[in-house]
């Protein structure tokens, strides 16, 4: 059975790497697309989803603040949140998994890599 994932990203390219990365990769997943953290949101609200990959800077809404919203809706934890951003500082991740992000992927970053941290939540 495919996993819904929601790639949240403001660059149309970048959606696209990473889609391009889950199929290449061979997880069996239906996407939905966000071009920043308020419409990730919504679509998160609106949805069933099993990993929510999301960019940290964006207008609108940052990353950050829509993990924090996300948690708010899921405070179990239930739906696995990676973030894949530019802002790979120790400081960064520590601020994005007190946030309740799963794991964190730095751009830019390796189809291997990109396997790594999302086989265990996508199988």
């Amino acid at each position: 059975m495919p996993k819904n994932v929601l790639v949240v990203d403001d660059s149309a390219m970048m959606r696209k790497i990473v889609i391009k990365n889950l199929k290449d990769c061979g997880f069996d997943v239906v996407v939905t697309e966000a071009n920043d953290g308020l419409e990730g949101l919504e679509k998160f609200k609106a949805g069933a989803f099993d990993c929510v990959l999301s960019d940290w800077n964006m207008p609108n809404m940052d990353g950050l603040t829509m993990v924090k919203e996300i948690r708010k809706l899921d405070p179990t934890k239930k739906v696995a949140v990676i973030m894949i951003t530019t802002e790979g500082s120790a400081d960064k991740v520590k601020d994005a998994v007190l946030a309740g992000a799963n794991n964190y992927l730095a751009k830019p970053f390796t189809p291997d890599r990109f396997k790594e941290k999302l086989a265990k939540i996508l199988g």
